[in-house]
């Protein structure tokens, strides 16, 4: 991971003259899907990139120790093993960024992983998710036993009250007590952008994370009924480009909710390269929230392999 991001003192003034302009990034936003895609050896090995990217995610109802441990063996084993010595890449340790797990789930996610001899991160959702309503005392204590069973990336989720209600300071300090929670491990805070109002919101509630020591801003829960979307994402990249050049910090971002094919991710891998530059295309500081991103990525390699599209059957259950 990057280095920590020690915070910052937090400045209402700048956070006050906040103000998006939404025509200009609604045209950025289009012009970005409009772009021409790579294509052949050159989109195989991007979208072997994007999967270096992907926190494997699964938030379900339904979570079983069999559904955790087939998610952990996919994370280590994301593309069949025969596609990968065709491509000459068998080599290299191709996984996914992290495992993201419910904090109930996180004991044995760590336990899978380190059966397995696998190096994968784990990551846990904590703070009320998905609506982040739950008292803060309650809150804390999630984030803290998530860490205890093994958690090095915590997902926290800001309550979206304070942010609408422009109570910026005591949002601050709710952020500020999650990552003094987190201790070592790195902090993912979840603004939840689809229930925030407006752009400007987005722009101010992510400078507020920034602020109060987030190592990732991330767009949604994945639950809302709009999650990450092109424009939320250009004005969050851009809150980033903008912290970074006014304190020397580098904080990390990471799309969620709603990216389910292998062309999606090339846009949000085009997204990142042209307004934050090669730097943050690395697992350190860019990362995609998804649960079905990776079989459709596995579809395409396959298909750039064979010729032909994989049936059901040819390819893995993540």
């Amino acid at each position: 991971m990057a280095e920590r991001n020690r915070g910052t003192d937090l400045n209402l003034g700048w956070i006050s003259k906040a103000c998006v302009n939404y025509p200009a990034v609604l045209r950025r936003a289009e012009q970005i899907q409009t772009r021409r895609t790579v294509k052949k050896d050159w989109q195989a090995a991007w979208l072997l990139k994007a999967v270096t990217f992907i926190d494997l995610t699964t938030l379900a109802g339904d979570d079983t120790a069999s559904n955790i441990h087939r998610l952990c063996f996919k994370a280590q084993h994301p593309i069949r093993g025969d596609l990968l010595k065709i491509l000459n890449v068998d080599d290299i340790g191709i996984t996914t960024g992290a495992v993201c797990v419910y904090s109930s789930r996180v004991k044995e996610t760590v336990k899978a992983l380190k059966d397995a001899g696998a190096n994968i991160p784990v990551a846990s959702v904590a703070t009320g998710f998905p609506a982040g309503q739950t008292p803060l005392k309650t809150r804390l204590e999630e984030i803290k036993m998530a860490v205890e069973d093994g958690a090095t990336e915590i997902d926290i989720v800001i309550n979206r009250t304070l942010a609408l209600t422009g109570q910026w300071e005591v949002l601050y300090n709710e952020i500020s007590l999650c990552r003094e929670a987190c201790g070592d491990a790195h902090m993912k805070t979840i603004l939840g952008t689809g229930e925030l109002g407006s752009l400007t919101n987005v722009y101010k509630a992510s400078l507020v994370a920034m602020m109060a020591g987030s190592d990732f801003i991330k767009t949604s829960t994945g639950k809302e009924s709009v999650n990450a979307t092109y424009p939320v994402a250009l004005v969050m990249v851009r809150a980033i480009r903008d912290f970074y050049r006014k304190t020397g910090i580098k904080v990390g971002f990471k799309p969620a909710g709603g990216i389910r094919s292998a062309k999606e991710a090339l846009v949000w891998l085009s997204l990142i390269k042209e307004e934050l530059g090669d730097e943050w295309l690395s697992p350190a500081l860019f990362r995609i929230g998804a649960s079905t991103l990776l079989g459709d990525i596995e579809r395409q390699i396959y298909h750039h392999v064979t010729g032909r599209y994989a049936a059901h059957h040819d390819l893995p259950m993540a």
